[in-house]
This record gives C-alpha cells, structure tokens and sequence, in this order.
C-alpha cells in the first residue's frame, strides 16, 4: 500500500534534486547538467549583491509573517467556534460554506479577486464608499498585501479547520463535566481544557507552518501582480519564475531557489527543536 507513495516522492521530489546542481553551474540545455562548466557560488553572490535581493527578500518576509499571523489562527478560531455550536443542521452548515472555497480553482479565485476588485467591483465600491481610492485595488502597491492575504484566509480557513476538529474530539468529555460540577463556564472550558487539549496538533501545524515560511504561493502571486505592484508583491518564488521561465536563465533561477529551500529547511530543524525543548512535542 506504501509503494505507490514512495514511489511518487522518489520520481518527482528525490529524483529530481541532482537539478539543484545547476546552481553551481553555467548551465546550457546543449551541453546537459554535467556538461555545463562549474560557476561555484556566483550566482548566489549575483543575487545578494543585485537590485532586487532586498525587495524580494523583504516582500516574501512580510506577506509570509502577515500571513502567518493572521491566517494561522483563523482556522484554530473557526474550529473553536464550530465546536461550541450545538444545532448540528447549523454546523454543518457553516462547515459546507467555509470549505467550499478550498475547492475552487485557483485560476476561478484570482478572476473573482480581480472583478471584485476593480473599479465598479463589489469590494472596490464599498472601499470607495468607505472613503478609500476610486479605482482598481489590484493597480495599488499598498493594497496586494492586503488582499492577497484576506483572500486566502477566506479560501482555506473552513478547509483549514478540519484538523483541529479532529483533535477536539479527542478531548475526554468527562473534563468538560467536571469543569461544569466546578462551575467553569463555557470560556472557562474552551480555556482550560479544549485549548490546552489542542496545543500539541497547534503546534506540529506551526513547525510544518514554519517550514513553508518562504514558499509564498508564486502561482497565485503570478496571477495577481503586475508591473506597478511588483514593489510590494514581488517575492522569492516569482523572481525565480521570471527569471528562470521568461529570461531562460536558468543556474541563476536555481540558485535562487535553492538559496529558499534551505532556509526554509533551517526553519523547520529551528523550530522542532524549540518545541521539542520547551514542550516535547515535534515532529520527531
């Protein structure tokens, strides 16, 4: 039964790192991988030192921590809430329409953010009768942040709460009686037994979190810039797009990537061995 799966991360994940040896290389399709003449680090060294290091560097940071901090928590919050729901027509309910997102193509969601956004959309209209700019939110460096984020939290976080609805109920429901015997309201409960009950699947959540702290999703990303956002919505991954797919440099697009994975990988042995520390969970 594990042979299918194995196989899968064998040709398509393990296989295919000998590439990430372009990075090292002036790579040319004619002459193949070990063909190429050796660069050693340049091309790392050409992107630190280049125009764009900075500006890629500091827009993946931040929409990745925003995305963090306020996308993170949206489906532990939701998960709580739909906890304490008991009309169970209800939940179930809100559990269909919050997953529904999930399931649309993501070409289908950027050409909704797209018409909503622009100038006679819906989400453009009412900023504008709020007070902000009549035009095209999309055209707005200040506002791709904003939307970028928004609108993936409304698309995962129902999808999102399936885990954590898991882990509640595995909590023993004799607590929640005893706590009622001792007089704990329902805040009481959600603070001292269904929070505290939860925190180690919170916690191998942030760790995987953690680890795709720079994988800013560049398709999405792709689709939604444009050369007058790109001061705020350039990143890693989509620098690493252009440069590689559209300008066919294809060892400094390497470089650049790998430069991202490992400190993507980093943050994950970082992280793990924290919680491992302070609270001995991890993932191994």
């Amino acid at each position: 039964m594990l042979s299918p799966v194995l196989l899968y991360y064998v040709l398509f994940h393990y296989m295919p790192m000998y590439g990430a040896v372009i990075a090292f290389k002036d790579y040319s399709p004619t002459l193949g991988v070990w063909g190429s003449a050796w660069t050693g680090f340049d091309h790392f060294i050409q992107f630190f030192n280049g125009p764009y290091f900075i500006r890629t560097l500091k827009n993946t940071l931040l929409i990745s921590f925003y995305d963090l901090l306020f996308g993170f928590p949206a489906p532990i919050v939701l998960a709580l809430l739909l906890n304490e729901i008991r009309l169970s027509w209800f939940k179930r309910a809100v559990q269909t329409i919050t997953y529904m997102p999930h399931f649309i193509s993501l070409i289908v969601i950027c050409g909704m953010i797209k018409d909503f956004t622009s100038t006679g959309g819906l989400i453009a209209t009412l900023v504008a009768w709020l007070g902000g700019p009549k035009e095209s939110l999309l055209l707005l460096p200040e506002w791709f942040r904003t939307i970028f984020i928004s609108s993936g939290i409304w698309q995962h976080v129902g999808w999102g709460t399936i885990i954590y609805l898991a882990a509640l109920t595995t909590i023993d429901s004799e607590q929640y009686e005893a706590a009622k015997i001792d007089g704990a309201d329902r805040w009481k409960q959600m603070r001292y037994i269904t929070l505290p009950g939860i925190v180690p699947t919170i916690i191998i959540m942030l760790i995987l979190d953690l680890g795709r702290l720079l994988n800013v999703g560049f398709e999405k990303i792709i689709l939604l810039y444009n050369p007058s956002t790109y001061e705020t919505a350039d990143v890693i991954s989509s620098y690493v797009y252009r440069v590689g797919l559209q300008e066919f440099n294809y060892s400094f697009s390497a470089a650049v990537g790998l430069f991202n994975s490992v400190i993507n990988f980093g943050l994950v042995i970082l992280s793990n061995y924290i919680s491992r520390k302070a609270n001995d969970t991890s993932l191994w």
